[in-house]
């Protein structure tokens, strides 16, 4: 019941900043305007067509980044773990980039699905690696870092070779949600409602996953096989959210610890405490990345970078001490 109360309270939080915000940017805005914004005041079509559909994807890209957080940190039980640390979210950068190289003129979509591959293929590359050299739980972080810097060298490889064809990807690798709409939401919302239903509807067996490897299997759960369908969750999750919004980073890792500190470590709660906590941080970095220096801006992957460097190595040295 507390942990109900907690996140209901968040909620109103999360959406109450979230309107404030509205009113950041190059023209700002009073509580008054901002509202008769809604109903065809004369700020209408910033707020309508602008600011709100990026901040709708903001909330929705956070969310996605920290639901695939706590999932991968919950299944491989290292609290180091994130989409960004193990190389999925560089990963699928690196693919993105590549297709955009290569099919300048491309379909939408491709995009997308490049960057899910590109996830994918780093999950699988992480997982033979850990089943063939007997990497311990928080050796697993290190492997990851690793993985993902080849993933970055690439990325950078390709945007000195194709510079013309990839010059516009610039932005979007530094996190930038400059220039997006509804476009994007309509691509990342479905993805991000069916995937939350599935893992709010087996929400325990993330607490089992939790547990030793061997409570696991004495309490009667497929591991190998639970294991994969919450990896291809997560993958799709950073895959799809990177894809639309670039590589933000840090929010899967700060807003699952966020979570369990509030409501502590069973998933029913922590899931829809991170959902909110991970789209409220992406929001307020948008925003802050909006209002700093107008009209220049910001991106918003930068601010979460300043937040959740020094969040990381703070892990890692309690990490380390225990």
């Amino acid at each position: 019941m507390r942990e109900m109360r907690r996140i209901l309270l968040v909620a109103v939080i999360v959406f109450v900043t979230s309107f404030a915000l509205l009113s950041v940017g190059s023209i700002q805005l009073s509580v008054t305007e901002l509202w008769q914004s809604f109903f065809g005041g004369k700020d209408a079509f910033i707020v309508q067509n602008y600011r709100l559909p990026r901040t709708v994807l903001a909330f929705l890209a956070g969310a996605s980044f920290a639901l695939a957080g706590v999932i991968l940190q919950s299944v491989i039980r290292n609290p180091l773990i994130s989409p960004d640390v193990i190389g999925v979210t560089n990963g699928a950068s690196l693919f993105a980039v590549l297709t955009i190289a290569l099919v300048p003129d491309g379909p939408l979509l491709l995009t997308p699905i490049a960057a899910f591959i590109g996830a994918a293929l780093v999950m699988l590359a992480l997982m033979m690696l850990e089943r063939g050299g007997n990497v311990s739980r928080s050796s697993f972080a290190l492997l990851g870092i690793a993985v993902s810097a080849i993933c970055a060298s690439g990325t950078e490889y390709l945007l000195i070779k194709f510079p013309l064809q990839t010059n516009d990807s610039l932005v979007w690798l530094a996190g930038s949600l400059f220039g997006k709409g509804w476009q994007e939401v309509l691509i990342l919302a479905p993805v991000l409602v069916v995937i939350s239903a599935i893992l709010f509807y087996r929400h325990r067996q993330l607490d089992v996953l939790s547990l030793s490897e061997e409570v696991s299997i004495g309490l009667g759960l497929p591991i190998q096989r639970t294991r994969h369908v919450f990896l291809a969750l997560a993958v799709v999750l950073a895959g799809v959210a990177v894809a639309t919004v670039g590589a933000i980073g840090f929010i899967g890792l700060i807003a699952p610890h966020m979570a369990r500190r509030l409501v502590g470590h069973k998933h029913l709660a922590v899931l829809p405490m991170a959902l909110l906590l991970g789209g409220g941080l992406l929001v307020v970095a948008d925003a802050l990345g909006r209002g700093i220096h107008p009209p220049l801006e910001v991106p918003a992957g930068l601010i979460t970078a300043i937040i959740g460097v020094p969040y990381f190595l703070y892990l890692l040295r309690r990490e380390r001490a225990s």
